[in-house]
């Protein structure tokens, strides 16, 4: 024990006597000092005594599926920054490649006392029911950011899905293509869901019979080879351009038509969604649907607060408009594709 007070006292800056006072609950111990030792405790791991134990620490998990898709580290930095403005201390988790998943991660969290989580791209169901359960059970304070699946009793917050769709298919059936394609993610995932049935109610409006369109729709892992392999299968089935449900699937999407010996814009079009980072810079830039991340992490963080503050969050969704940012791989279609 005498080592670990050291590693305390040191991670605290304060003496190992006052370490002592601190974890006694001595009066002589300011409030704020004793919070300083409580917030070593947790950033070590070492358990807070058993009379704090019920006070929620200042740690926060912020859960993404991966870091691959560039999407996910910037809404993590942007709430990580958020958070540290409280007072409050992001803990990054994501799943390893050596096999440390979001149910691990929700185990060791559990076990700090956590102070609250925000998902972004997954939520606590994907860690499993008794993971669920257990952050249930102990009310821990929970924000969703774009989550894959329903979740239905929590606070999320969302991309306007159905919007960033409209918006893309306005863009392209204005530049006169007919027959465009729809790209997105695997079936189940909630915010493909709804992009598809935006992408429905787009053509049903205009009265296009649904043996047109339906066979335009492709799904695909979020991996751009698994996109350029699903962009092959629309561009056989006649598609121009294709809207694709996020940047790393539209890139993949653009590899697919170069291997055809086909360009980008000249003989298909591609969209995206997310408008992550160097998505200006790609060959060609591309035309995507940028998500607000910083307006998006600020009402993650809000809700949050609110809910480890005692407030009452009701569940329920809050949209966030996405904006067209219109670049290079959209154009005119070469040619008409046959009625």
């Amino acid at each position: 024990m005498n080592k670990k007070l050291t590693e305390v006292s040191q991670f605290a800056g304060v003496s190992e006597a006052t370490v002592r006072r601190a974890l006694n609950d001595s009066p002589l111990v300011a409030p704020a000092t004793r919070e300083r030792v409580l917030r070593a405790l947790d950033i070590l791991g070492l358990p807070r005594p058993t009379a704090v134990k019920g006070e929620r620490s200042p740690l926060i998990g912020v859960v993404v599926p991966d870091l691959q898709n560039p999407v996910f580290p910037a809404f993590a930095e942007a709430i990580a920054g958020r958070l540290n403005k409280r007072g409050w201390i992001p803990v990054l988790c994501t799943r390893t490649s050596d096999g440390v998943s979001e149910a691990n991660y929700i185990e060791m969290l559990l076990a700090q006392n956590i102070g609250g989580i925000v998902f972004i791209g997954s939520s606590y169901a994907d860690a499993g029911p008794e993971q669920g359960a257990a952050l249930r059970k102990r009310k821990v304070p929970l924000v969703l950011v774009n989550p894959a699946d329903e979740n239905a009793d929590a606070v999320r917050i969302s991309a306007d899905d159905a919007d960033a769709v409209s918006q893309s298919l306005t863009h392209l059936t204005g530049m006169g293509h007919e027959r465009i394609g729809l790209l997105v993610g695997p079936v189940g995932h909630v915010p493909s869901a709804r992009k598809l049935a935006a992408f429905a109610a787009f053509w049903k409006a205009r009265q296009v019979p649904s043996d047109r369109w339906m066979p335009l729709v492709g799904h695909a892992l979020f991996s751009m080879e698994a996109g350029a392999a699903a962009a092959a299968g629309l561009l056989a089935r006649g598609a121009t351009a294709i809207v694709c449900g996020s940047d790393e699937l539209a890139l993949g999407a653009v590899r697919g038509v170069r291997r055809l010996g086909l360009t980008v814009p000249g003989g298909v079009s591609v969209t995206g969604f997310d408008d992550s980072l160097f998505m200006g810079a790609v060959d060609p830039p591309l035309t995507t649907c940028r998500q607000p991340v910083a307006r998006m992490a600020d009402a993650a963080v809000e809700a949050l607060a609110q809910q480890i503050q005692g407030h009452r969050v009701g569940p329920g969704v809050t949209l966030f408009q996405t904006e067209l940012i219109v670049r290079n791989s959209t154009g005119r279609p070469a040619r008409q594709s046959p009625t």
